[in-house]
């Protein structure tokens, strides 16, 4: 546990890499339209890719809450989200039901990481009387990622005009978000 204004800071990274987690998460659902009509994807296999999405990430709650326990809070984090990043941008060199099933597969298992992550770092940082409060501003990043993530993922496909730049780009968020942290 620690003092003072930087427990505040770190906090707020969490935050937002929750945000990011889920404008990364969001893509797929928000670009599917054209991704499907590109490949030739249909309803069943988008059904396919969520459903690997889901076992993988209950998966990686696990794992990851293994994984920050045993290198910390920090390297935990850059772990995670290097991956989920990189995952997210391999989204945009997918051509068909296998390859987006694995690229999913790899953002489910770390993007599960931000939440024990979050967690060892409120325990971490704020003293018991506090962590409700470290945990209600983490948490709000998941309430905001929702609101902000389809504005901006359709913000970005418009700019840059294919769901290939679009992964790439919100996949840069992640590795922008390294820099602070």
């Amino acid at each position: 546990m620690k003092n003072g204004w930087l427990r505040w800071v770190i906090v707020s990274l969490v935050a937002l890499a929750t945000v990011i987690n889920y404008i990364d998460r969001g893509a797929l659902g928000f670009l599917w339209p054209e991704i499907s009509r590109d490949l030739g994807l249909s309803k069943t296999d988008y059904a396919i890719i969520l459903n690997v999405f889901t076992f993988a990430y209950a998966f990686g709650q696990s794992i990851f809450g293994k994984i920050f326990d045993w290198i910390g809070t920090r390297l935990g984090f850059i772990l995670s989200i290097v991956v989920w990043s990189a995952a997210t941008m391999l989204h945009a060199v997918a051509t068909g039901l296998a390859s987006f099933t694995l690229f999913r597969a790899l953002l489910g298992l770390a993007e599960a990481g931000n939440w024990p992550g979050a967690t060892k770092a409120n325990a971490e940082w704020f003293p018991i009387n506090e962590r409700a409060l470290a945990q209600g501003i983490f948490n709000s990043g998941a309430a905001l990622g929702g609101i902000v993530s389809a504005p901006i993922v359709a913000y970005l496909f418009v700019l840059f005009g294919s769901w290939q730049a679009t992964f790439i780009t919100v996949g840069t968020m992640g590795f922008l978000w390294l820099a602070p942290w």
